[in-house]
């Protein structure tokens, strides 16, 4: 009786050690930040680089932003350029609702920084093997200015997350 107990609680705790290192796994293809720790400035763009050996994976692409309570906007335009290892570069201008109508901003977390999982792409694919730069810059301003903000306040991280 007392040995069936013992391979009981073996087996409940190797099945669990096994779900906890599948359950932690990282499935990430990339998952880079760069932080700003004066606003994120309109001539400084969010650069990064990765290399893609296969032509056939489909991915999730996000930028991943992380804001704080100056941040003044409900809303956050980006340009993001894409520069394949060959061919022309790809330019996305895309927005994205930040904070409720009551100004409460979205995103998770449980102090004044709020992390924002912004979905960039669905299911795409690097069609060429070699190394792609993705550039993300911001493109807000307010009402009736032509010129953007030189400086966005309340950015403190942009981040590319390929899954």
């Amino acid at each position: 009786m007392i040995i069936s107990n013992k391979r009981n609680i073996f087996k409940v705790v190797a099945l669990s050690t096994i779900f906890a290192v599948i359950g932690c796994t990282n499935t990430d293809f990339f998952n880079e930040y760069q932080s700003f720790s004066n606003g994120w400035k309109k001539n400084q763009p969010a650069v990064f680089s990765f290399n893609s050996k296969d032509t056939v994976a489909k991915h999730n692409a996000y930028i991943n932003i992380r804001t704080n309570n100056k941040y003044p906007y409900s809303n956050l335009f980006v340009i993001v350029k894409t520069i394949p290892p060959t061919g022309n570069a790809i330019v996305d201008t895309l927005q994205y609702q930040m904070a409720n109508a009551d100004g409460t901003m979205l995103g998770s977390g449980f102090s004044n920084v709020k992390e924002h999982k912004l979905i960039w792409r669905e299911k795409t694919t690097f069609k060429k093997q070699g190394v792609y730069e993705v550039e993300i810059v911001h493109a807000l301003r307010k009402v009736n200015q032509v010129k953007g903000d030189a400086v966005l306040n309340g950015i403190t991280d942009v981040g590319l997350q390929i899954k």
